[in-house]
């Protein structure tokens, strides 16, 4: 069957061929939210279901820099986990309160812990266990980093600046991942943010990065001295990537213009990575939005986990 591709607008620039792994990253988690929003619109899903629409190429791009390193994710991590283990099964069966959860079914949406893996919905919290986290491996001289990601709205929480403190003072490997979307829920960060998060790290003498390409190689080719720094100097690093949330912050609650949404649209990667290769983004396309249908159905047949079943 024939896919149609998303076209893209003459004005952005064309984005750099991906290799076959990449792309698939890619591709798994944009179906898997798409597969969580259906299921919720279907009453398939208990609590709340925060998607990554639009800002997957993050964890993608930053994945081969992390080996036995510490994530460190959010209440929008399902991309995170996806990059990082590629276990759509694990994470859809959490999500659903089946058997076979990465949590045993207790820790749902936004909270994930497996191996050097953990989650959380409390905002800015992750920081502060990044720092803890950090200060041990700097003391047993492990050769690990922390990768802590936080959103524009998280700079309201006064333990982002305890923990920028304490990582500066402590020369801590930490780097923190800022997924900029431009909104804080429902409000815009412009009107709930003064100044910039540039600012706000040199405060601390913290070296800034800001990206707004959302071209994978370019990104890994920025960032891989930086983040060599990071791990081998003990010097924190706050990344900023200026991204767009194609979604609501959960299912309805988007309160954005049209044109903002638009713009976001305009720069999905999923309009314009297929103008670089075409026929390879719609077979890698179809694969993976058939083994994500095949995942949705496999999980959907489980039973219910212990926690679960006791709950209902």
């Amino acid at each position: 069957m024939a896919v149609s591709l998303p076209s893209a607008p003459p004005s952005v620039r064309p984005l750099s061929p991906l290799d076959d792994a990449d792309l698939d990253s890619l591709l798994l988690i944009r179906h898997f939210e798409n597969a969580l929003l259906d299921l919720f619109a279907a009453g398939k899903l208990h609590g709340t279901v925060h998607t990554c629409l639009g800002q997957e190429y993050i964890p993608v791009a930053l994945r081969p820099f992390l080996d036995e390193d510490f994530v460190l994710s959010n209440h929008r991590g399902h991309g995170h986990y996806l990059a990082q283990y590629e276990d759509p099964h694990g994470l859809l069966a959490e999500i659903m309160g089946r058997e076979g959860g990465v949590c045993r079914g207790v820790g749902g949406s936004q909270h994930v812990y497996r191996e050097r893996f953990l989650s959380t919905g409390v905002q800015g919290e992750s920081l502060s266990v990044g720092c803890g986290l950090a200060l041990h491996s700097k003391r047993r001289g492990l050769p690990h980093l922390v990768v802590a990601y936080i959103g524009d709205g998280t700079w309201g929480e006064g333990a982002v600046y305890e923990a920028l403190n304490m990582a500066a003072l402590w020369r801590l490997p930490l780097l923190v991942v800022v997924e900029n979307n431009g909104i804080a829920q429902s409000t815009p960060t412009q009107v709930q943010m003064a100044g910039s998060v540039a600012d706000r790290a040199a405060a601390f003498g913290i070296d800034h990065h800001r990206l707004e390409s959302i071209d994978i190689n370019e990104i890994r080719d920025v960032l891989a001295d930086p983040i060599a720094r990071v791990r081998n100097e003990h010097r924190p690093l706050v990344v900023e990537f200026a991204t767009h949330r194609l979604g609501p912050h959960s299912k309805g609650d988007d309160t954005r213009p049209a044109d903002v949404l638009e713009h976001a649209r305009r720069h999905d990667w999923y309009r314009l990575y297929p103008q670089t290769r075409p026929e390879q983004f719609a077979a890698r396309d179809a694969r993976i939005r058939a083994r994500v249908e095949s995942v949705v159905q496999e999980v959907e047949a489980r039973s219910p986990s212990v926690w679960e079943a006791g709950r209902v």
